[in-house]
């Protein structure tokens, strides 16, 4: 349980520094950009690795808090449509999906972890999609006080050719999860039937 928590403080306070610690994050990077792409990765992932470690047994030490019921599994699903083609969007140039949303990845993760919260009802889920939830809330609130001051930049809309392979792309990525993707990574078959 304590390896859970700590993966997940790490993993989402280092996705926290710029917003947290902006002056020191922009020293370090002064410093050393390198270096601290370096060290950011290598503590996102030791988070990571922790978080996937430990998550059995901190379902075992939170137990099942409630008992989703079965169609809470289809909402998930269809939820996880829109956030793939919004995760595939974010990593493109921008379309008008991009430039309507502006900050797909982020609403990529509320969406995936709001799904996800719907669908599982043990502790150990409860905490890690909360976790990630609050992360994407708070990162947006802080992105949205920095285009006020102008400091960051919303994208512009371009052409709808990146909103088709937004979609073919996050659609692709939908059907390698349901058609056996999601039980080989993460040991659970994504629709359960009956």
């Amino acid at each position: 349980m304590i390896g859970f928590c700590l993966g997940l403080v790490l993993f989402l306070g280092v996705h926290l520094v710029k917003v947290l610690a902006p002056g020191w994050r922009n020293a370090r990077i002064a410093a050393g950009e390198g270096a601290y792409k370096g060290a950011y990765s290598l503590a996102a992932l030791a988070g990571l690795a922790l978080i996937i470690w430990f998550y059995r047994d901190a379902q075992g030490a939170l137990g099942q808090i409630w008992n989703p019921p079965l169609w809470l599994q289809h909402v998930n699903a269809l939820l996880m449509l829109f956030a793939l083609v919004f995760f595939v969007s974010a990593s493109l140039p921008a379309g008008r999906i991009k430039a309507a949303v502006k900050h797909p990845q982020l609403l990529s993760v509320k969406i995936w972890a709001f799904g996800h919260l719907l669908a599982n009802g043990d502790g150990a889920a409860l905490l890690m999609f909360g976790a990630f939830l609050a992360w994407a809330v708070i990162v947006r609130v802080s992105i949205k006080g920095r285009e006020r001051r102008g400091e960051a930049v919303p994208p512009v809309a371009g052409p709808v050719k990146w909103d088709a392979i937004a979609i073919a792309g996050g659609l692709a990525l939908y059907a390698a999860l349901i058609f056996g993707g999601h039980e080989w990574l993460f040991g659970v078959a994504p629709l359960t039937v009956g």
